[in-house]
């Protein structure tokens, strides 16, 4: 039994014997996998900080724990398990780096990795064919797939990709009176300048301390 299945069946044995996991459902474990997700974060930041990255393992770990605890629930439901989960992230990693994988959208002439991309080419193909999965679902709203609970920052980069991917490019003006109108505006200035609004406003914050 490999490491991951071994762990697989630990929550399988915790979820039937565990009075509190057993009450457990999809909706009342969100917090958590909130809470773990930012605590993943907070590792990141202190690997970069210290170069000790043995926090960032835990808190994978914590997080995967949340993953696992989803999966077994579903397999109790006869939703989907864990290996439904990595067959679907697999096959989607496939498709969306045809630069890599080849096959339909491949780019690199030789149906295998792509010389000659860089960054922003890989990042174009992987926006195309996501779109091409997308593309029988006409009625879709702009914002389809884009989590309206994300951090605001992290919401309005990726709502001004999509407008501008969708040829509708926003215009923020940075002088005007609406605290939200200029903050849209700095995170649009960060997109042109390649930056991540919501780590940079994070470093920042993180430098007072």
């Amino acid at each position: 039994m490999g490491t991951v299945d071994e762990f697989v069946a630990v929550m399988r044995q915790l979820r039937a014997e565990c009075p509190w996991k057993q009450e457990q459902t999809h909706r009342s474990l969100v917090r958590y996998l909130l809470e773990e997700t930012y605590e993943a974060v907070e590792a990141v930041d202190g690997g970069e900080d210290t170069g000790d990255w043995s926090h960032l393992a835990e808190e994978l770990g914590d997080l995967l724990l949340q993953i696992v605890f989803h999966a077994v629930i579903a397999e109790e439901r006869g939703d989907f398990d864990l290996d439904t989960v990595a067959r679907g992230i697999t096959a989607k990693m496939r498709r969306r780096n045809p630069h890599v994988f080849g096959g339909v959208g491949d780019v690199s002439g030789d149906g295998g990795v792509g010389g000659g991309l860089d960054a922003a080419a890989v990042n174009d193909l992987w926006q195309r064919a996501k779109a091409a999965e997308k593309a029988e679902r006409t009625d879709r709203p702009l914002d389809d797939g884009i989590p309206a609970a994300l951090p605001a920052l992290l919401y309005a980069d990726k709502v001004l990709d999509r407008l501008e991917r969708a040829g509708r490019p926003a215009a923020p003006d940075p002088g005007a009176a609406d605290v939200g109108e200029r903050l849209l505006a700095l995170v649009a200035e960060a997109r042109a300048a390649g930056v991540d609004p919501e780590q940079a406003l994070r470093d920042v914050v993180r430098a007072r301390l």
